[in-house]
């Protein structure tokens, strides 16, 4: 897939969602992405998963805030073995 077809079905993507928000209608996306399927089904495809990828990122992001919120202050945090977040050195060391 071109990078002309990914840029404009990602901005394309981002008007839509903005525009469903800003008017309640949860059916635009869908009626967006079949005006596209019937000139490209590419383009649609394009479309599709950049709504996917952006609605995804967005929930994960929200599912993150509420975690930070709810969750224990000063945790250390160790991925293989690898110490890579302990709150308590916050201040100190930028994070």
């Amino acid at each position: 897939m071109s990078s002309i077809t990914e840029e404009l079905a990602d901005q394309l993507a981002q008007d839509t969602i903005a525009a469903a928000e800003e008017l309640g209608d949860e059916n635009l996306i869908a009626e967006v992405a079949k005006v596209i399927g019937i000139a490209s089904t590419t383009t649609q495809e394009a479309f599709m998963t950049a709504i996917r990828v952006r609605l995804s990122e967005r929930r994960a992001r929200k599912f993150l805030q509420d975690r930070l919120a709810s969750g224990p202050k000063g945790a250390r945090i160790e991925l293989g073995g690898k110490q890579i977040l302990n709150a308590s050195d916050d201040g100190s060391s930028g994070h």
